[in-house]
């Protein structure tokens, strides 16, 4: 037998949790559907190496507006991982220590460079295609304009690692646009940039945020329930699970990544052109690896270069007997986070003393359900697919962070695109998101 509801939302991450609330909110009916048995997407927290571990999206700051008005509207409290006292880079093969400031002193020269007309190609960064000069510079990539600066080795180093923790890409893949837009959402202030992007997290975990968007949602929610097909037309949609279950909307919102949305069975198919950026796939292609280290260990961090299959480590919880690391690198096929004594040879790279106890992450990219870690586009993507990628099909709407306009690849992106198309979706049925009229039924 055959249901019937207002709107089908394939995705329980934040996007589709988030539109489904606004929705909800609008009256309308809304069915959530999500292939996995939990609700969260690319954000979740999990016990792991005897700690809450965010294995997808992580840090938050206040000049990331939807997720702080989230924060704000749930009193999720914040906090930070400890204050580096130590800090390893590179200089060639030669292993550098200091501080922090010392660290922050030596990229800055660069990054000022690499960065300097970040205003001029995006002066406002929710509209990151409307100023004319980005077109020719979103063909280049980073590490192009890195080159360009010609800088001494041991800055060199330095700067392609605090990049690749940005971009979890190899930086001949990722486009220079990715890195004004993160730039420019902070006013053209790499260091503001890099505190919002690498800093600040929930106190709760991520899933302290899910589990308030999820229990504010009047959506029918399902988990462990794949979609196989969606038919649509001028007079509304179908949905097809994977166990045989038939949905009839008036609409559907889509929020799967961009890597895997050609994977997904539509009748009729979608336009190639809407297709054509997750054929190519992102640039972001990289891994994250969580170390529990035998303590005690003083905070630190530690820099390599692009080339090292890590290249960003550091403290993100302490214990009495032993520590906990993140870290990232530009290339998952180089280390799996199942390797420990891979990771103990990355490790090595800046210092020998450390012994790895456990390791633990998630292959995003081999994940049938992401294909992807964070959004990074490669060269031309923005300019020449994001409008095709976020515009709707007929009764077919999109949402994401991978779609955001402020903060794309963050939780902050998943809100506001959530947000937008919620918006979009509730105006096309004739209602206003933020009402509060109870669902049809």
């Amino acid at each position: 037998m055959q249901e019937k509801t207002d709107v089908v939302i394939v995705g329980a991450g934040i996007a589709g949790l988030v539109a489904a609330r606004e929705l909800g909110r609008s009256g309308l009916r809304v069915t959530v559907l999500e292939a996995r048995e939990r609700l969260g997407g690319r954000v979740w927290t999990d016990e792991r190496l005897g700690r809450p571990l965010e294995i997808g999206g992580t840090w938050v700051h206040w000049v990331q507006p939807h997720v702080w008005a989230e924060i704000t509207r749930h009193g999720l409290p914040v906090t930070r991982g400890p204050r580096p006292e130590e800090a390893y880079w590179l200089a060639g093969d030669e292993v550098r220590t200091g501080s922090l400031d010392a660290f922050m002193e030596l990229i800055d020269p660069g990054m000022r460079r690499l960065m300097a007309g970040t205003m001029r190609a995006i002066p406002r960064p929710d509209m990151p295609t409307a100023a004319p000069g980005i077109g020719a510079l979103d063909g280049a990539t980073v590490q192009e304009k890195l080159d360009e600066l010609d800088l001494p080795v041991e800055e060199r180093n330095a700067n392609e690692a605090a990049w690749v923790g940005h971009l979890n890409a190899p930086l001949d893949q990722a486009g220079f646009s990715s890195a004004l837009r993160w730039t420019a959402a902070t006013a053209g202030s790499w260091h503001l940039m890099h505190e919002a992007s690498a800093v600040f997290r929930l106190a709760g975990g991520t899933r302290a945020l899910v589990s308030a968007i999820a229990a504010e949602t009047r959506a029918d929610i399902r988990t462990s329930c794949p979609v196989e097909r969606i038919g649509h037309g001028p007079g509304g949609a179908v949905v097809t699970t994977a166990g045989g279950a038939e949905i009839a909307a008036e609409r559907v919102v889509v929020t799967l990544p961009q890597n895997i949305l050609p994977d997904l069975a539509l009748s009729p198919a979608l336009p190639e052109d809407k297709l054509a950026a997750g054929r190519e796939r992102t640039a972001s292609q990289g891994v994250k690896v969580w170390i529990r280290v035998r303590g005690p260990v003083a905070p630190f961090f530690a820099y390599s270069s692009a080339h090292h299959p890590l290249s960003v480590v550091r403290t993100e919880f302490l214990g009495e007997d032993d520590a906990v690391l993140v870290s990232f690198g530009a290339d998952s096929r180089r280390i799996s986070p199942h390797d420990r004594d891979a990771v103990q040879k990355a490790l090595r790279v800046w210092r020998d003393d450390l012994e790895v106890l456990e390791v633990t992450g998630h292959d995003w990219m081999a994940d049938p359900r992401s294909g992807e870690t964070w959004l990074i586009h490669r060269p031309h993507q923005l300019t020449r697919h994001r409008d095709r990628q976020r515009s709707a099909e007929g009764v077919v709407h999109f949402a994401g962070s991978d779609h955001a306009d402020l903060w794309p690849g963050f939780i902050d992106g998943a809100i506001e695109s959530g947000l937008r198309t919620a918006a979009d979706v509730a105006a096309a049925a004739g209602r206003t998101t933020g009402a509060t009229e109870p669902p049809r039924t």
